[in-house]
């Protein structure tokens, strides 16, 4: 999200996170279009989420602190080392993970300590965004106890099949290209359908 008039249209939605893309290599970067009275201005119960890219710890917290994002997702080779630096700052963190053909749920283990939540996205050319989804049975030989969120190509065309998802420990569901007029710019009328269709 970055435009004023769609982040308003989306929070009126009132889903339970909103996600800002501070990676500048993206095609979704947010750059300088969105200012801390625009997000202070969003419902108090929606959590702004930053997202980086192996970015300095430093600089994370800057921009948390600049427009006082809620919790960071963490989407490069960040190490558990500097998640912990992070959410010992008082900052949630999500760490964000690609799923292939298959998956070596051990690469997680380090982490367990240091993150609040993961996400699993599919592996692509792109750190995230790349709008394909994996086989999501990959996920039920999950066993930690992190929650996580599930993203990758998330569609209006799967509603029913996210509705009756019963996979461990899933605790949210990442919208993104699948909803988009173009990038940045977020199809509110299908997010309403989704919506609808998920909560009923």
């Amino acid at each position: 999200m970055r435009q004023s008039e769609n982040l308003a249209a989306v929070a009126a939605l009132r889903p339970d996170f909103l996600g800002f893309i501070f990676y500048p290599k993206s095609s979704r970067y947010v750059g300088t279009q969105l200012s801390e009275t625009e997000l202070a201005a969003l419902p108090t119960e929606i959590r702004k989420v930053g997202v980086f890219v192996d970015e300095s710890e430093d600089a994370v917290l800057a921009r948390v602190a600049e427009l006082g994002l809620d919790l960071v997702q963490l989407h490069g080779h960040e190490t558990p080392a500097q998640c912990a630096a992070i959410r010992a700052a008082g900052v949630p963190v999500i760490k964000a993970f690609s799923v292939g053909e298959e998956f070596n749920f051990y690469v997680l283990q380090p982490y367990v300590s240091s993150v609040d939540y993961f996400l699993f996205d599919t592996k692509g050319s792109q750190p995230g965004g790349n709008g394909t989804a994996f086989d999501w049975n990959l996920l039920t030989a999950y066993n930690l106890p992190v929650p996580y969120f599930l993203a990758g190509g998330l569609s209006l065309e799967q509603a029913d099949a996210l509705r009756n998802l019963r996979l461990p420990g899933l605790f949210a569901l990442d919208l993104n290209s699948r909803f988009e007029i173009e990038p940045g710019l977020k199809d509110v009328e299908m997010l309403r359908q989704l919506f609808t269709e998920l909560r009923t």
